[in-house]
């Protein structure tokens, strides 16, 4: 019997399922909810102001309804924009974020050429600069943005298959000659992008180092909510919301093949 209380998971789409699978081998006894903002995916098409006054007024509805113990943003489009706002509006509600890993990029490049792979909300904050500005001075950093990389995830994740010259249009940038150096590390800045890494190594130009940050935020999670009082003592399954009300049956089965039931999200 799980007793040790609720985490929900937030991404825009289905990317975050990436942190869930890490979390669970490090958190197996907290129920999981996954939510997913379907209905107003892809965050990058958004306004940042309109954006934020969405997530507020989500995550007022989904604490309400469901009172995790944590709250994961599986989603660094989200965490870069809102996280602060979100902790600001919620100060009784713990929160982990998701950014990039700039920082260990910055420590582990021999060559000193880092790319950053992101959606274009995540490379144009400012959020984003400051973390290169801190962490990676030395170090040559390229933002690529991608338009078209998550959604291929998505479908890649609903159907089993992707364009692999798709794939490879949108990595394309993140590899980097100058001066005889070659980009040695690629960052996995979208949650959704971890399930596409095995193509991504395939249409690449030369082998590098792909980051991908799931672990270290399943371990971040474990660190703030192994000595809390549970608010949720629930027994209830593991569940899976998508914002759309709309569960075609690709992402019921996907749902299902994660441990999820698939359920609404309350008016």
């Amino acid at each position: 019997m799980r007793s040790k209380g609720t985490i929900l998971y937030f991404d825009s789409g289905i990317g975050g399922l990436s942190v869930v699978k890490e979390a669970r081998i490090l958190l197996p006894e907290y129920r999981s909810i996954y939510v997913a903002d379907d209905a107003a995916f892809p965050y990058g098409a958004w306004e940042e102001v309109a954006l934020l006054e969405r997530m507020i007024e989500l995550f007022g509805q989904l604490i309400a309804e469901h009172r995790p113990d944590l709250i994961v943003i599986a989603c660094n489009t989200a965490s870069t924009l809102a996280i602060a706002a979100l902790r600001d509006a919620f100060p009784d509600q713990a929160f982990v974020g998701t950014v990039p890993a700039i920082k260990p990029a910055a420590e582990r490049t021999v060559s000193g050429l880092v790319s950053v792979l992101a959606t274009p909300g995540t490379v144009k904050r400012q959020y984003t600069r400051d973390l290169i500005d801190r962490y990676a001075a030395r170090v040559h950093v390229r933002l690529v943005g991608s338009e078209k990389l998550a959604a291929l995830a998505e479908h890649y994740m609903r159907n089993g298959f992707v364009d692999e010259g798709a794939v490879g249009k949108e990595i394309a940038q993140c590899f980097v000659e100058q001066d005889g150096q070659r980009t040695d590390i690629v960052v996995l800045a979208c949650t959704h992008y971890p399930f596409l890494v095995n193509r991504m190594r395939k249409v690449a130009p030369w082998p590098v180092d792909w980051i991908d940050t799931s672990e270290a935020i399943a371990r971040r999670a474990l660190s703030l909510i192994t000595d809390m009082q549970p608010n949720n003592h629930s027994d209830l399954p593991d569940l899976a919301v998508f914002t759309s009300g709309r569960t075609p049956p690709e992402l019921c089965r996907l749902a299902q093949g994660f441990g999820f039931a698939v359920g609404p999200v309350r008016k």
